[in-house]
């Protein structure tokens, strides 16, 4: 690719990082939204992380073999507009009020998530120098992560606001106009970059003959960067899904300076929404850490390597949850959202010493590294029937706690090839 073009190509990569950041993290609205619609318990809340991230799992590797026939270019596009016929889907699903037609459609808009996923990721790391791959993922990721910061408020507006005493009918209604205009907004997105000038990025690496038949499940710091994404995103997903919840059911109905947010509201249902509207404008803090530390850990890896970076940032987690455990109230409330700014450099430090020499593997890689998003899937999952449990879900928070260990490790020894 020329050198000219990158300034202008990584652009167009920072607007999909903020858009797929975006429609992920209205998820952070829609399941305390849904769990309020259907009455549902924690596990069956989860099932929407569960639609969403099983996505990555089912359609990473299909969508690695597509970009290699159609491009990356191409993949965007096509990547855009099953987003938009995912976001779509949503206004049958209310108007038949129906869990399985949700979960439906967030599993379809997942699918191009994916598609951009798998494309943009190796895409930014190669967009010029090898050694600042992890600088301009951390950038990206930046982005990402002010939509996230904004897609909860938006979320609180357009979807929470308001429920406290709706019939299931007209609770359903509140994301049929939302989503439509989402979709709108991806299809125009997919014009404009099918327009774009938006080159090609081709291996520089030629394949040798042994090369040609090395098998990418050879690489144990790839297989091992695997699981340190899949327990990474876990976590990432596990905090931000149970955050609302933990706040409006665990908090704030025992601290005194909120019971003004359900003055005159007699039914406990009804006081809940009130508190989950409540709970989504404090998702921002969190998504809002993400941002300030991927920002600035690509200034930082100017002066400290990644793995040391990802190990520090993996302990510093581990100590916050611990504290987290014996504590409550306030204190409770901010070391979990705390967690955000130190997770915020995982991702990219990991993808990047994850895929690094691997060559003409690198495509293949990419696709086995988003498919371990999968564990925004599962991790969750698992947090909702601990939370369900006698165990509780204040103590559930501990399954993080074996994540950020892995991934510790994994900057200490396990990057190693």
């Amino acid at each position: 690719m020329a050198k000219q073009n990158h300034g202008a190509s990584m652009f167009y990569m920072l607007v999909l990082f903020f858009t797929w950041g975006f429609l992920t993290e209205l998820d952070g609205a829609l399941i305390p939204y849904l769990k309020g619609l259907f009455q549902l318990g924690d596990f069956e809340a989860q099932l929407v992380q569960f639609a969403f991230f099983i996505a990555f799992f089912c359609v990473s590797l299909p969508s690695s073999w597509l970009l290699n026939k159609i491009g990356y270019h191409r993949g965007i596009v096509v990547g855009l507009l099953v987003m938009a016929l995912g976001s779509w889907l949503f206004y049958p699903a209310a108007a038949i009020i129906s869990y399985p037609l949700f979960l439906g459609a967030i599993f379809v808009l997942a699918s191009g998530v994916t598609l951009l996923q798998v494309a943009a990721n190796p895409y930014v790391a190669r967009l010029g120098d090898p050694e600042k791959a992890s600088n301009r993922l951390n950038l990206a990721q930046g982005f990402n992560s002010v939509a996230k910061m904004i897609a909860p408020l938006a979320g609180s507006y357009f979807i929470l606001r308001g429920l406290a005493g709706l019939s299931p009918a007209e609770q359903a209604e509140s994301v049929q106009i939302p989503y439509l205009v989402l979709g709108a907004l991806l299809l125009l997105l997919a014009i404009i970059f099918s327009f774009l000038a938006l080159p090609e990025v081709v291996e520089t690496q030629e394949a040798s003959a042994n090369e040609e038949h090395q098998s990418v499940w050879k690489q144990p710091h790839l297989v091992r960067g695997a699981v340190a994404i899949f327990l990474y995103v876990g976590a990432e997903v596990t905090i931000a899904s149970f955050l609302v919840i933990y706040l409006s059911e665990n908090i704030f109905p025992n601290l005194s300076e909120f019971q003004s947010y359900i003055a005159g509201l007699t039914e406990q249902e009804d006081q809940m929404a009130r508190f989950r509207e409540i709970g989504a404008r404090y998702l921002p803090f969190y998504w809002g850490g993400l941002m300030v530390g991927r920002l600035s850990g690509s200034y930082i890896l100017k002066f400290v390597s990644s793995q040391k970076l990802l190990t520090n940032a993996s302990l510093v987690c581990i100590i916050l949850m611990l504290v987290f455990n014996i504590s409550d109230g306030y204190l409770a409330m901010w070391l979990l959202i705390g967690t955000g700014l130190f997770l915020s450099i995982m991702w990219s430090n990991i993808f990047t010493l994850a895929i690094a020499d691997l060559g003409p593997l690198t495509s293949k890689g990419s696709g086995i590294l988003v498919a371990s998003i999968v564990g925004g899937a599962i991790i969750p999952l698992v947090q909702g029937l601990i939370s369900d449990s006698f165990i509780g879900r204040h103590n559930s928070f501990l399954i993080t706690i074996v994540c950020f260990a892995y991934i510790a490790w994994y900057g200490w020894k396990g990057y190693k090839h």
